[in-house]
């Protein structure tokens, strides 16, 4: 649920539980939140208690969450951390919008070239990501993330800002400044059979692929990518290594 959702998983839940169960069950419950344009794992409860453990669980980093994502371009190194805080800033351009942003504890003295620490955004969340190349080929990676904090929007931020590497259908963070399509490379183009024209159609191509939750005994929740990713990663010749 969120401003410009209509259709949230919150109205499906009893639906689901009769489906389930039978006619006379209780709803499900929420225990974690996932962006409205990723795919993969969500975790439902059917009783309170539950839920309310699993998103104990969630709240004090506990579960183990992998995300695969296809960017554009390679990350360098290729695995490595991004330690990064974010915040929400005001975009003021001829369409004045919000989007996440980095705020870095760091940056380049103009004068030397030297590190030098700046003062803290007081507004801003820490946020750390780690990140694995799986593959790459026409100009595209395929990732392997795993998000170790929980800020909003905090993949597509690190990938796009930190690293140079917006995930592939993420219009609202390959470009700063403007609401505009996200600009493919040729070969990109050309292997998804698709006119830059049509980019603007191009749906976020990240998902999550492994939850793993620490209750009594570990739990390992898989999902495959959607068929759509799955075309993808064949049209663009991503090979991942069966794991």
């Amino acid at each position: 649920g969120g401003p410009g959702v209509k259709n949230c998983i919150a109205d499906v839940l009893p639906i689901l539980a009769k489906m389930l169960e039978n006619m006379k069950a209780e709803p499900l419950h929420l225990c974690h939140r996932l962006d409205k344009e990723t795919t993969g794992v969500m975790v439902l409860a059917r009783s309170k208690e539950v839920a309310e453990r699993i998103r104990l669980l969630f709240k004090t980093r506990q579960v183990e969450k992998i995300y695969w994502a296809i960017s554009l371009g390679d990350p360098d190194p290729a695995e490595g951390i991004v330690e990064i805080p974010i915040v929400e800033k005001e975009v003021r351009s001829h369409q004045s919008h919000y989007k996440m942003t980095l705020a870095p504890n760091y940056r380049l003295s103009p004068e030397d070239g030297k590190v030098v620490k700046i003062r803290k955004n007081r507004n801003a969340e820490s946020a750390v990501t780690r990140y694995r190349l799986l593959a790459s080929s026409s100009a595209c990676s395929l990732l392997e993330l795993q998000p170790i904090t929980g800020v909003k929007h905090q993949i597509r931020v690190h990938l796009a800002y930190g690293l140079g590497c917006p995930i592939l259908g993420d219009h609202k963070y390959s470009h700063w400044s403007k609401l505009a399509p996200q600009k493919l490379p040729e070969i990109t183009l050309k292997r998804l059979k698709l006119e830059q024209s049509k980019a603007r159609h191009l749906p976020l191509h990240l998902h999550a692929h492994r939850l793993s939750l620490p209750l009594g005994e570990r739990i390992d929740l898989v999902c495959k990518p959607p068929l759509f990713f799955q075309k993808t990663l064949k049209q663009l010749e991503l090979d991942v290594a069966k794991d």
